[in-house]
């Protein structure tokens, strides 16, 4: 998969936020609602697979060193390819060069996104609520 920089307003990038969005609405999750409003201080992520735009996810600065991972999708039929996980390590390297060593994210009730992010190592707070997880980063050797 090819992973690269996307303006917020890419119309690919727009394509995948859609689906993304239609499927947390009809899973239920209440996520779905939120309409998406792109983030002049989010940095969008899109992957390809021979050259169709397939996942997305964004980062975006929360606070002195602490960033939240955003906008993870992955179209259904490309699942269970490992392309979410490339995914969480290409927002958590441009994170990290970009001085934010903390991520974190919030996430619905979805078990398979639970699952995944912790399996990335993504921790819970439990102090944040139920679906929150954080991760700190290794620093960069340079």
């Amino acid at each position: 998969m090819l992973i690269e920089c996307r303006p917020a307003l890419d119309p690919e990038l727009a394509a995948l936020v859609t689906a993304q969005q239609r499927e947390l609405a009809e899973a239920g999750t209440g996520a779905g609602d939120r309409i998406f409003q792109p983030s002049d201080d989010a940095a969008y992520l899109v992957g390809a697979v021979n050259s169709r735009a397939v996942a997305c996810g964004a980062w975006q600065p929360l606070e002195p060193g602490a960033a939240e991972l955003k906008r993870m999708y992955v179209r259904p039929a490309f699942r269970g390819r490992g392309l979410a996980r490339q995914m969480i390590v290409a927002i958590e390297e441009e994170a990290l060069a970009a001085g934010f060593p903390v991520i974190r994210l919030d996430t619905g009730c979805l078990p398979a996104a639970i699952a995944l992010f912790q399996s990335a190592g993504y921790q819970p707070i439990p102090a944040l609520g139920r679906y929150a997880f954080e991760k700190r980063l290794p620093a960069l050797v340079q």
